[in-house]
Formats: structure tokens, C-alpha cells, sequence
């Protein structure tokens, strides 16, 4: 008869406990002592006669693995592997070669925020092979894996369920834990978006006794969860309404949320990044009917950072322009929405595709050409939106290179190159209608000083047409930079002041007579 291993959490109910034989369970912790702990009291659940195997990454399994004496196996077998990634990918092999892994219980303890280090695609091939593993060799692999920041990768697991038939997390809540279920299959059936709160109680894990009846968490749709700032000082407008101080504080909260409101406020511009990660967090383990708003108190987004809130999973971002009373409206305005969207697993894909490309300034004519292509192919970004790309040619009497020195983007994503007599930029998110502004920017003078005519582009269609001409030029074509040298100062000495370049004076101190004299 196979055997049926459960976890070590106490008054858990079976649809949440059970293991069975052929398959791979994965647990998350925040923290290393309480995957220890997990481990210690899972392995004391199971039966006098289990066959059971403890796996320790990075660690002596004797100081970390205990046996007690009323409860549990009679006997466990014990191995150590390394951190390096190799190990991991040979551990089935290496498991054969000392025991018969039929109806055995194989727990792996991970080393503390080691499997953030493995590319994703060498992980989640490992899972599936592994998954086979078990499947084919009858035996329950559970792993137990600490990290500090295993969020990324929980968000990951989340749709591999061929290759998990179990997917949860422990967070520790300073006084107590949240058991967060993603999802659970087992002989009685599958259980998924469950999150339960635990006590770790004298070394072992409880469930709390208000949950031990509860199996589904009650509907939060009404509920709105907000930072302090998005109502400007007004109190919670009513019972439903709950406030907080920080961002981080809200965002805790929202974990255990399934169809509330959550409101995040933004201040400044370098609080988008992380802002970001919290939505792609909460949209990708909380699902489809959460609501999430992101509010600008500050003037602080730029086109591609809505963007990217929006692309990790936000429903909302209400600009900084608008009135507390039309904010409200807004927020009013998505309650009963279900986010329909695709947000990528991996928060990094959205992170490097709805930026701006990672150069600025002069390219090569070729380096030009397939940065611009990259741009146009990313199914990311906008139809149309992506940016503009304008030709200049020169008046007579100017040289391309004597212009391009003229050339000063400041923004990243801003590129240019020179070939063909011809000055070509492209300028990343900038609408066709701003392009005479972001030109006074670039260039000091007027450009109807420095070139006779301009040809633009800013539909995606036309500037991949436009490309196709340009990588056609032969490379004899292409022009080059003159030549800088280090002892020539430059020779317009100015600063852009928001509207115009201005010369910006140099200091000269007259001397005396007697100091003149005396030189």
C-alpha cells in the first residue's frame, strides 16, 4: 500500500496536510531557523514504520536534525550536498546510489537564499525532471527552502503546478505566521488561495485556533486598504476604509487580501522600482480579483513608469493633477473589475523591456540599427509609443561630424548615429508632438541654424521600413566622430536652464598695477 506523509503543522486539516507518494512539495520560510524547525516537526508527524531521508544543503545534518523519542521514525537517513547548483541537478542520481527510494519521504533543507542564484530556466527544468523522478520511483519529495526575498521565486512556482502538487509559504508576522497556500493536491482533492495563521509555540508549529474551522476566507471585496497620503489628512471615509503609513505596511496587509481595494501612494521617483515588485507580487499570488490603485501625490511618473506599474498588475494609476473628490470617483469606478491582463513570472522582464534601452549618445551606424530593431520587437512596449526617429541633414558649409559634436542627449534611451550625411536619433518614448521641445534640449542652437531638412518617423511600421534602408548602407558610408583631444576645451561652455542653453560666464580677476609689475 503507498504511503501518505503529512506535514509537521498541528490541527491542519488533511486537504492542506497530505503527501502523497509521486510528486514534489515546495515550502518557502522567511527565515532559516523556522525551515529547521518545519523540518524537525515534519519529520516527528510521520508514522513509527515511514521511510524517511532528510537532504541538508550547506549544513551538517547531525546539528540540525533531530529524532525524538515518543514520536516519529525509528530511524531517518541522513546526507549533506553542497550549494553549488551541480548538486542539485545530480541529487536524484546520487540518492539511488544509497537507497531504494520507493515509498520513501525525501525532505530537502535548501542553504539560506541559495536558489535565488539559479537561473530560472535551470530551476524549473530541474523541478520537472525531478517531478518524473518521483513519479516513477513512488516516492514524496518535500523542499524546504529559507530566503529572505522569495517572492520572485514564489511567483514563479506558481504556474508549475504539472510539475507541484504543492505550493505554500511561511511569513513571519513579528508575532505571529502567515501560512500562505498557493495551491495543495492530494488524494482528498485540491485546495488553492488559502492562507491561514500559524503559532510557533515551544518550538512547534499550531494552527490558530480561529482557523481550525475555517476552511475558505470570507469575501473582502468591500474593503479598501490605502496610505495615509492618498486621502490628503481626511479620516477613513467608513468602516471599510483602513490606513497606513507606509507603503511596506500596506503591502503586508494586502497579502492576505483576495478582492479588496488597495491603494498605494506615490511620492517620489525612486520609490517606483519597489512599488513596482509590490504589485507584480500581489497580482501574481493574489489573483485576478484584487484591485490594485497606485495614487501620484507628488508630479514624480514618466510615461514608461506607468507603464511599467500597469504591466506588473496595477488596475489604476490616478495622476497627481487629480482632485481628492475625482480620485475617490476613480477608485469607485473598478470595484467589481477582474484584472484580465498577462503579467509575465519574472518581474525582471518587465523591468529591463519597459524601461528605456540601457545606452545614450553616439553609436556605431550598425550598434544604431539594432538597438532601434530590438525597441521596435518588443511586444511589450506600445504599438506606436515606443519612440520617435528623426534624420537631420546638415546646412552647407557644416559637416555630419562637426554636427553631431553639437549633439547632446541627456536622457538614457536617447541614441544617435552618424552615415550618409545624415544625423539620425532616436529619441525612446517621446511623442512625435514633444519633438521640437526635446530637440531644444539636445542641441544649443536652433536647428534650423545647424540643419537644412529633417525627416521623422514614429510609427512602428515606418521606422522598421526605415531601418531596413538603413542597414542597406554600406559601411564605407558610415561616418565617424571626429577625433576629441584632452588638451582642447570645449568650446561653448553653456547649460540648459528648462527653456534655452546659456553661456555660462567664466570668472576673471583683473590685477593691480603693483601685481602686474611684479609678474
Amino acid at each position: 500500500m503507498d504511503s501518505i506523509f503529512s506535514i509537521g503543522i498541528q490541527s491542519l486539516w488533511d486537504e492542506l496536510r497530505h503527501m502523497p507518494v509521486g510528486g514534489v512539495w515546495w515550502i518557502n520560510t522567511d527565515r532559516n531557523e523556522d525551515a529547521i524547525s518545519l523540518v524537525n516537526q515534519t519529520i516527528a508527524a510521520q508514522d513509527k514504520d515511514s521511510r524517511v531521508a532528510v537532504i541538508t544543503m550547506g549544513e551538517e545534518p547531525k546539528k540540525i536534525i533531530r529524532l525524538e523519542n515518543d514520536r516519529g521514525p525509528q530511524t531517518v537517513k541522513l546526507f549533506s550536498m553542497s550549494t553549488e547548483a551541480d548538486s542539485l541537478y545530480f541529487l536524484t542520481r546520487d540518492i539511488q546510489c544509497s537507497i531504494d527510494p520507493d515509498n520513501y519521504f525525501l525532505i530537502l533543507k535548501c542553504s539560506n537564499n541559495t536558489l535565488q542564484n539559479i537561473p530560472a530556466e535551470k530551476l524549473l527544468k530541474w523541478l520537472a525532471r525531478t517531478n518524473k523522478w518521483a513519479t516513477n520511483h513512488n516516492c514524496t519529495l518535500l523542499v524546504v527552502n529559507p530566503g529572505s526575498n522569495n517572492d520572485k521565486l514564489f511567483s514563479l512556482l506558481m504556474g508549475e503546478y504539472r510539475s507541484l502538487f504543492g505550493l505554500a509559504s511561511i511569513h513571519d508576522q513579528a508575532d505571529s505566521y502567515l501560512y500562505d497556500i498557493a495551491f495543495w493536491c492530494n488524494e482528498k482533492g485540491v485546495s488553492a488561495r488559502q492562507q491561514l495563521n500559524l503559532k510557533h509555540i515551544e518550538g512547534e508549529w499550531h494552527l490558530s485556533r480561529q482557523e481550525e474551522t475555517v476552511v475558505q476566507p470570507r469575501s473582502d471585496e468591500k474593503r479598501i486598504l490605502s496610505h495615509l497620503a492618498v486621502l490628503e489628512g481626511a479620516p477613513p471615509l467608513s468602516e471599510n476604509w483602513s490606513l497606513y503609513e507606509t507603503n511596506e505596511a500596506l503591502f503586508n496587509e494586502a497579502r492576505t487580501t483576495q478582492a479588496a481595494t488597495i491603494v498605494f501612494s506615490l511620492m517620489q521617483n525612486n520609490q517606483i522600482e519597489t512599488l513596482a515588485r509590490h504589485i507584480h507580487t500581489l497580482r501574481r499570488q493574489r489573483g485576478s480579483a484584487l484591485k490594485i490603485v497606485v495614487r501620484e501625490n507628488t508630479t514624480s511618473l514618466r510615461a514608461t513608469d506607468e507603464r511599467l506599474l500597469l504591466g506588473c498588475g496595477a488596475n489604476m494609476v490616478i495622476p497627481w493633477n487629480a482632485p481628492l473628490s475625482r480620485c475617490l470617483t476613480l477608485i469607485e469606478s473598478i470595484q467589481g473589475q477582474q484584472f484580465s491582463r498577462h503579467v509575465p513570472e519574472d518581474i525582471s522582464t518587465l523591468l529591463s523591456m519597459t524601461q528605456p534601452m540601457k545606452l545614450r549618445g553616439y553609436q556605431k551606424w550598425d550598434t544604431f540599427c539594432d538597438a532601434v530593431g530590438n525597441m521596435m520587437s518588443n511586444t511589450l512596449l506600445p504599438a506606436d509609443g515606443k519612440g520617435v526617429m528623426v534624420a537631420l541633414r546638415p546646412v552647407p558649409g557644416i559637416r555630419v561630424e562637426q554636427a553631431l559634436t553639437l549633439c547632446r542627449p541627456n536622457r538614457t534611451g536617447d541614441i544617435m548615429t552618424i552615415g550618409d550625411n545624415r544625423l539620425v536619433l532616436f529619441l525612446s518614448f517621446c511623442r512625435v508632438n514633444d519633438l521640437d521641445t526635446a530637440l531644444n534640449h539636445i542641441f544649443p542652437l536652433p536647428t534650423g541654424d545647424i540643419f537644412s531638412n529633417r525627416m521623422i518617423w514614429f510609427e512602428d511600421n515606418l521606422i522598421n521600413a526605415e531601418l531596413v534602408q538603413m542597414r542597406a548602407l554600406a559601411p564605407e558610408q558610415w561616418a565617424k566622430p571626429l577625433p576629441m583631444s584632452s588638451d582642447v576645451k570645449p568650446i561653448l561652455n553653456a547649460k540648459h536652464d528648462g527653456h534655452v542653453w546659456r553661456r555660462i560666464p567664466e570668472p576673471r580677476r583683473l590685477l593691480s598695477e603693483h601685481e602686474e609689475s611684479a609678474s
